[in-house]
């Protein structure tokens, strides 16, 4: 042991010494709990069709200061949304390794997140056991939101709220359509073949016209062409 000891140089506290008696020696310093740093954002966006623009969101989610935003063109009938999986992911992993950080994910609006009421609560579920914060930036609850406590009350709020407002959208297009079919008009895309065309394309083919240059000529895709000649 004394070898040990010159070895590593170990200082002998004065009232260590062989033959003293033991005394309290100072008290331990406690650590102090980590203190929480600034709040991390997961900022989340979604519209259904490609036709649907996401810049709008993209730049709100931005004047939010997120520190990382997913996106996806992607229909909310569509179970498996594999962006919000990744946002939902790097929240829980950031929490997991600094629990004391508050995490946020952020989006624009409710209806983003999900197609329906049970959805949403679901959601609200597993942001409350991973301790993670919802923050919406516009509509009439606009703010962050902790899913325990009140704000799991909030959550269900929105909830029934996003969905009485897509059943309200739902009822208003059936409305609208069945009101058009009583005028006569039938409700979609209209078709690109009128009857005027159809009788130019009949007449081109029987004189021995290729499908390619009758297509190209009436500015229609030889596919829906060739499905009307065939009809």
């Amino acid at each position: 042991m004394p070898a040990l000891k010159a070895e590593l140089a170990v200082k002998t506290p004065a009232d260590r010494n062989p033959g003293k008696p033991w005394r309290q020696g100072a008290p331990v310093v406690q650590a102090p709990e980590a203190t929480p740093g600034a709040a991390i954002r997961i900022g989340y966006a979604r519209c259904s069709t490609v036709g649907q623009e996401l810049q709008s969101q993209l730049d709100m989610l931005a004047r939010a200061d997120c520190n990382r935003v997913f996106s996806e063109k992607i229909s909310s009938r569509v179970k498996e949304r594999p962006e919000l999986e990744k946002a939902l992911t790097l929240a829980r992993e950031i929490k997991t390794a600094a629990p004391h950080q508050p995490v946020i994910l952020t989006v624009v609006e409710m209806k983003r997140l999900a197609r329906n009421a049970a959805e949403l609560m679901t959601l609200s579920s597993s942001l409350q056991v991973d301790g993670i914060q919802l923050e919406l930036l516009s509509g009439p609850l606009t703010g962050v939101y902790d899913p325990n406590g009140a704000g799991a009350i909030v959550f269900a709020v929105l909830a029934v709220a996003s969905e009485v407002e897509r059943e309200g959208i739902r009822e208003k297009t059936l409305e609208g359509l069945d009101t058009a079919a009583r005028k006569g008009n039938v409700g979609g895309r209209p078709s690109v073949m009128d009857d005027d065309k159809l009788a130019v394309a009949r007449a081109r083919y029987a004189k021995g016209e290729s499908v390619t240059a009758i297509a190209k000529a009436l500015g229609v895709h030889r596919a829906t062409l060739y499905r009307h000649l065939a009809d």
